[in-house]
């Protein structure tokens, strides 16, 4: 069940952030795409923690990108597991279609995790290639100056009509204690790589089954 191998993974990820290393901040990467300069990286210049995803996908960037346009609560999901979303009330309906009525999203726009908490807003976007997604411990009752987060989906063009998905996080917080619980490495680190990983090995599979 996809519920369990999900919650199973977070709760050995969190055991586990102690002793990791880079290896789980920088999974499936190739090359430099580490450390490479993405669209976004300038909201958070100088983070307190970081990391860069990547998967391989059988598809062109424009069979990718309708799937990340349309990311988000009450819009098309985000291709993880579901039901752990929903346990902690974020509503998520994931979608295996796509979603005309959300293909052109805006600078602007505003892009919920969580129907309950303030929205991340869309700070950068250049369709087929890049979805630049922001927010501030401001906007979590945090002081401010406590911070700054990025989202970043990025797609390359790879040689035999594929592609490269790439998503990063970047990460600053205040000192507050609710800016550390909303921005800080632990726990988020651990959650997000595990619910990351399962949503672009999904958006992977979705593109390709459109190609």
């Amino acid at each position: 069940m996809p519920a369990l191998e999900g919650a199973a993974l977070i709760a050995v990820h969190l055991a586990a952030t102690p002793f990791v290393g880079e290896g789980r901040r920088t999974w499936g990467t190739v090359g430099t795409e580490a450390t490479d300069a993405l669209p976004g990286d300038d909201l958070v210049p100088d983070p307190r923690w970081a990391y860069t995803l990547g998967v391989d996908v059988a598809a062109l960037p424009e069979a990718v990108w309708p799937w990340i346009a349309q990311i988000g609560q009450g819009r098309g999901g985000f291709y993880s597991y579901q039901v752990l979303e929903n346990l902690v009330g974020c509503r998520i309906v994931n979608t295996g279609e796509i979603l005309p009525e959300h293909q052109r999203p805006v600078v602007g726009d505003e892009i919920r995790l969580h129907p309950e908490a303030p929205p991340m807003r869309v700070a950068a976007v250049d369709p087929p290639h890049a979805l630049v997604l922001a927010g501030t411990p401001v906007e979590l009752d945090g002081e401010a100056g406590g911070g700054a987060a990025t989202w970043q989906f990025v797609v390359r063009d790879a040689p035999g009509g594929r592609s490269r998905l790439l998503t990063r996080g970047r990460y600053d917080h205040g000192d507050d204690w609710g800016s550390r619980l909303a921005f800080g490495r632990f726990p988020l680190e651990a959650i997000a790589f595990v619910m990351s990983r399962r949503m672009m090995r999904e958006i992977a599979r979705l593109a390709e089954g459109r190609a």
